[in-house]
């Protein structure tokens, strides 16, 4: 082996927010081996820090490597010590590599993904080895949980390289439907000559085929099940092949090729429709829009980013931010753009509107208060670390959680604290609730925390009674009726508490994140994963033992047409309709009072934000967003 690589550190080329590696000159020797290492899930005290030493170890005693690619979840949460921790043992590598970013790494990062960028320097990649353009990028999805999406930002990356060069492409997921515009990515994929495809997600060795793009997803380096171990990567030409490597104590074995494939360049045989769907999309497509009329598209816009909080309306202007760091406001009447303002953090905070103010968290570590008219910046709160949470405003005061262990109620009128809770376990990335009696939020720590809303006095605190922190109270929005409080979480489940003091009340089975309440307060709603929603009477006697409620119980359940869906977006009731936003792209309505079904619309494919329905003259509109950066203005026709 002949081949010299430029560190990945010294000699990277930045280019907006990807990352390009190059030789000095091209090798006559055409062959390449490396290593692939992906799913270390690395945190704090655990086995999989050993596990992730011993590979690296091996690694470095592998004299014929010529570099190492992560191929995502590299940590179990996206904490920043866990991000920093990686960073630092893969610093001990004798050759260059590169990092992809998995699910795991994005969607609970409390730094919205920022501190992933900061510490490895980029989120994207490509460099050239052997002949070959390796091009590497992350999949998402970031901060909301949903299935898998290649964000906007990295879609117009993708779009941006040249074409003329045959390719191998990273991404910690499979590209099929595990990822919700698998077929935007294997369509660019195929223009950019990319002959295989190489991804982890599975944690186990898989041969697979993207709509005609040959690929494999690799082991986890964990030795849960087995023996740790990673991947080695063999490329001589046009031939690929992959060797599992296992390591036994000091001993380490490399089996024959589990996969070995010549490459060939790959045609775009698939057939897409009207919309640009594959013939294999397998959920609910456009023409849904066709089959139920009921609701009309007034104008649709799709921006260069992702979209990953809700909206902030005042005065036919709607106010929403690009996870890219701008915020923008847009006339409801056409969606056209009324000024834009840029941040330096990313942004997954729903803005709030009160007078002529726009206040929003930034992954920056700022509390911004912006003038509505013109987007300059009114005053800066600066706390310690990213602020993901979504502010609340009452009473002129602002309430908004963040990522320093703080609950804060800031002066609307100049940003200064009024009061600061200090006792949070974990990142806050939702809405709070709050009234006269309470403030009421939720925390990556697996707590829901209420306050009072005029001292920050500690109330009570609430913990979900399991082991890991993916069970948390957090996501969704909590829910205040008939002096209870609402809240779901991930374990699948609806918890009602007593709003008083805190005390678990009784469970709901079904749901996960995304519950409602009715305009009246008289009933919660919610959607279980599995393609079905429920009503309930907030005011429902608890069963005797503060078990799990009764199916007798519920006002009803039904089928919601939704299929399988994991959206932890709100539930929004209005003039008896109940609309459900789902993963897809896909608005469903029930008729509030049974649950019978009304109409679905499509205008998108990826999750749908918290949206705003709005009545103006008579008339009915829903205003929506979407992760793959879509916003639209639908009109309800009864």
């Amino acid at each position: 082996m002949n081949i010299k690589l430029i560190s990945a550190v010294s000699a990277a080329m930045c280019v907006s927010v990807a990352r390009t590696f190059a030789f000095a000159s091209e090798p006559a020797d055409t062959s390449v081996r490396f290593a692939f290492i992906t799913d270390t899930h690395l945190s704090v005290d655990s086995p999989a820090l050993d596990d992730f030493r011993r590979c690296l170890a091996d690694v470095n005693g592998y004299k014929e490597l010529d570099f190492v690619i992560f191929g995502g979840d590299i940590t179990d949460f996206g904490a920043d010590r866990e991000i920093q921790m990686a960073r630092t043992m893969m610093d001990s590598l004798r050759v260059p590599y590169y990092v992809v970013q998995g699910n795991h790494d994005a969607n609970w990062s409390e730094s919205g993904c920022n501190t992933f960028k900061n510490v490895f320097g980029y989120e994207r990649f490509t460099f050239k080895a052997g002949g070959w353009r390796f091009i590497g990028c992350n999949s998402g999805p970031d901060m909301r949980m949903a299935p898998g999406l290649v964000p906007r930002e990295t879609m117009k990356w993708l779009e941006s390289l040249e074409e003329d060069e045959k390719s191998i492409f990273i991404n910690h997921y499979p590209m099929d439907s595990s990822v919700l515009n698998y077929f935007d990515v294997t369509k660019e994929l195929k223009r950019l000559d990319v002959r295989f495809a190489i991804g982890g997600h599975w944690h186990r060795d898989v041969k697979k085929n993207y709509q005609g793009i040959p690929a494999v997803l690799c082991r986890s380096s964990l030795s849960a099940g087995s023996v740790p171990g990673y991947t080695v990567v063999r490329l001589e030409g046009d031939h690929i092949s992959f060797s599992e490597r296992r390591l036994y104590g000091d001993t380490a074995v490399e089996f024959e090729p589990w996969c070995s494939k010549t490459l060939k360049r790959v045609e775009d045989r698939v057939v897409y429709d009207e919309d640009g769907l594959p013939d294999d999309y397998p959920w609910m497509r456009y023409s849904v829009n066709a089959r139920y009329p009921q609701a009309r598209e007034v104008w649709k816009k799709v921006f260069d980013a992702n979209i990953a909080a809700g909206f902030a309306v005042k005065n036919n202007v709607a106010y929403f931010p690009l996870a890219s760091g701008l915020m923008k406001a847009v006339s409801i009447a056409d969606g056209h753009e009324i000024w834009s303002a840029t941040f330096p953090g990313k942004i997954y905070s729903t803005p709030a509107v009160s007078g002529n103010l726009l206040v929003f968290g930034c992954s920056d570590g700022n509390v911004y208060a912006l003038a509505t008219s013109d987007g300059k910046v009114r005053w800066t709160y600066k706390t310690g670390r990213s602020v993901l949470g979504s502010p609340l405003i009452m009473n002129d005061l602002v309430y908004i959680g963040g990522s320093d262990g703080a609950f804060r109620a800031l002066n609307l009128k100049d940003g200064k604290a009024v009061w600061t809770y200090t006792g949070v376990e974990g990142h806050i990335v939702s809405t709070p609730y709050c009234d006269e009696s309470r403030v009421v939020f939720g925390s990556w720590g697996r707590s829901l925390y209420s306050l009072d809303p005029r001292t920050g006095r500690e109330q009570w605190v609430w913990h979900v009674k399991r082991p890991s922190r993916m069970f948390s109270p957090a996501s969704c929005v909590p829910l205040c009726s008939s002096g209870r409080i609402f809240v779901a979480v991930p374990d699948r489940k609806v918890y009602v508490l007593d709003a008083a003091d805190g005390k678990e009340l009784f469970r709901v089975d079904g749901g996960r994140d995304a519950i409602g309440l009715s305009e009246d307060g008289s009933t919660v709603f919610s959607k279980v994963m599995f393609g079905r929603a429920y009503a309930f009477p907030a005011a429902v006697k608890a069963p005797a033992d503060g078990g799990e409620l009764t199916d007798a119980l519920k006002s009803w359940e039904v089928r919601d047409s939704t299929g399988y869906d994991i959206a932890p977006t709100a539930l929004v009731e209005k003039d008896g309709v109940l609309y459900i936003p789902t993963d897809k792209g896909n608005i469903v309505a029930l008729r509030s009072s049974d649950g019978k079904f009304l109409w679905a619309h499509k205008f998108s494919s990826a999750l749908v934000n918290p949206i705003k329905v709005l009545t103006k003259k008579g008339k009915s509109f829903i205003l929506a967003s979407a992760m793959d950066g879509t916003v639209s203005l639908l009109q309800i026709l009864q």
